[in-house]
């Protein structure tokens, strides 16, 4: 029913955790991606891994290690049938050479049935993998409720990066934007000053006393106010102190222990102090995330207030993140109808068969390479920080759900939604910010010249553009790029440690 009152009927939604459903089915479907994934959200590290960004991280870490413990025991038991066809080769001629005859039908028949064997295991996983794909993706149940457990240690830390309110970004980044994995950038500006030194006309004739305020009070009523000012139901708001990587070991109650990852979560004081007074690399930051329709769309505003009496300004930034890219899609193209499915299945297991049993070996062998060379790695890194205490950069390159976007998967709708996301921030936060002037007897006369200022100018998001909402010099264009991801060369950069990155072995 409408606002008016008008009954209306309710048209098919998108579900809000979709993203999150479409990953955990495709861990099913790709191996290499279940490993990447696996390695990445629960292996052994010490950098900070991104945010979330809408992605339930427990949910997607439980389905990838059931997708790699599968592959995992379809390599063992292929690799056990390769070894069987040579001794059944040397068996059957040993028996032909001694006159065993009845051993020369094993040099004939052992390889067929080693083949069938291997068939038939290349068969019900892949049918197993699509199953259990089509149940996460369609079924009414939590997804996470359809996986066991991870690592209690690493669901807990994983638990802690849906509120994190820090985040050491990496050095590398510090030359561009410490607000690693928020996608493509739409602007970086400050805002024009604002006076805030006059006081406001009092009804009656003179002045109205200023209230005293400081940024710490202006963050608060923003974060607590936006949602309703700006129309944006849903929207997260949230302090959040940003640190540079290499410096998240002077602040403790980041970084406990040097040789372990950081938290995700540090006392609520600190983060206002990286307001109030910014410490060396560490600075907070108003971070507002609108999540479009199922996730497909993310657009973040980051915001500080520098308040240096007589005047105060705004530090804002704006970013997207397109939708999921195509290869992410593949669950719903599974054929479904019982003929096609099983033809389907088998045309799979036919073609596939033997360069799985050939390289089940070589599987094996190059998953205990990468993880003894990556253990091997963080050992040498711990070492170095202990004994000769080296600094570490314990920053985040990146984001998951970054790397896995792809601009020429947004649609005209996404592009359009983007748009009105970006204009309701800004307006949500101009006006916000003019009540709290107002509530606090400030004369608004200066923050009225300093919006004319500050909307002008022309983006671009894709191919929908509109009036500046960030007072840029020029025109953003954010449409055709293609996110980086686990088959694009690189892996998300906040993968596992110093061992390296990228597509994992499978």
């Amino acid at each position: 029913m409408s606002s008016t009152g008008r009954p209306l009927p309710s048209l098919p939604q998108y579900r809000k955790d979709s993203v999150t459903r479409r990953l955990c089915a495709s861990v099913h479907l790709d191996d290499a991606f279940a490993l990447y994934v696996d390695r990445a959200l629960t292996g052994d590290r010490l950098d900070a891994l991104g945010l979330s960004l809408g992605i339930n991280f427990v949910a997607l870490a439980r389905h990838a290690r059931k997708a790699t413990r599968r592959r995992e025991t379809l390599d063992r038991r292929l690799a056990w049938l390769a070894a069987v066809v040579p001794v059944a080769v040397l068996a059957g001629v040993w028996g032909l050479v001694n006159g065993h005859g009845s051993l020369g039908w094993v040099t004939i028949f052992g390889p067929f049935g080693v083949y069938a064997a291997a068939w038939t295991l290349v068969h019900r996983k892949e049918s197993v993998g699509r199953d259990t794909a089509r149940e996460v993706f369609r079924s009414a149940g939590k997804p996470e409720q359809t996986a066991p457990p991870v690592e209690p240690e690493a669901e807990a830390w994983l638990n802690e990066l849906k509120r994190a309110n820090v985040l050491p970004y990496a050095d590398a980044a510090a030359q561009t934007t410490p607000f690693v994995g928020s996608g493509s950038k739409i602007k970086e500006v400050v805002w024009q000053p604002i006076d805030i030194s006059r006081p406001a006309d009092a009804p009656g004739g003179g002045k109205l006393p200023l209230l005293a305020f400081d940024a710490v009070d202006l963050h608060t009523y923003v974060a607590r106010h936006l949602e309703g000012i700006a129309g944006l139901p849903g929207l997260r708001a949230r302090n959040r102190l940003y640190v540079l990587g290499s410096n998240a070991s002077f602040l403790p109650e980041l970084l406990p222990d040097r040789t372990a990852r950081p938290h995700a979560q540090i006392p609520k004081d600190l983060v206002q102090a990286g307001l109030q007074n910014p410490g060396a690399g560490m600075r907070t930051h108003l971070c507002l995330e609108r999540i479009g329709e199922g996730g497909h769309m993310i657009v973040s505003m980051y915001l500080r207030a520098i308040l240096h009496p007589p005047s105060l300004t705004w530090e804002v930034a704006a970013y997207a993140i397109p939708p999921l890219d195509g290869r992410f899609h593949r669950v719903d193209r599974l054929p479904v109808a019982p003929r096609e499915r099983w033809w389907d299945l088998v045309k799979y297991a036919t073609s596939h068969t033997g360069r799985e049993l050939r390289g089940a070996f070589g599987r094996l062998g190059a998953r205990r390479r990468w993880q003894r060379d990556h253990d091997r790695a963080l050992t040498r890194v711990r070492r170095a920080i202990t004994k000769q205490h080296v600094l570490y950069d314990y920053g985040a390159k990146g984001s998951l759900r970054e790397d896995l976007g792809a601009w020429d998967a947004a649609g005209y709708a996404e592009r359009t939604d983007a748009q009105d996301f970006l204009f309701r921030l800004q307006q949500g936060v101009l006006v916000a910010t003019e009540r709290f002037l107002q509530d606090h007897h400030v004369d608004t006369s200066s923050y009225d010249k300093a919006v004319q200022v500050i909307s002008t100018q022309t983006y671009n998001i894709g191919n929908v553009s509109g009036p500046s909402i960030f007072g840029n010099d020029g025109r953003i264009t954010m449409g055709g790029q293609q996110g980086p991801g686990p088959h694009g060369g690189q892996g998300p950069q906040g993968g596992p440690g110093p061992a390296g990155s990228g597509p994992p072995a499978p």
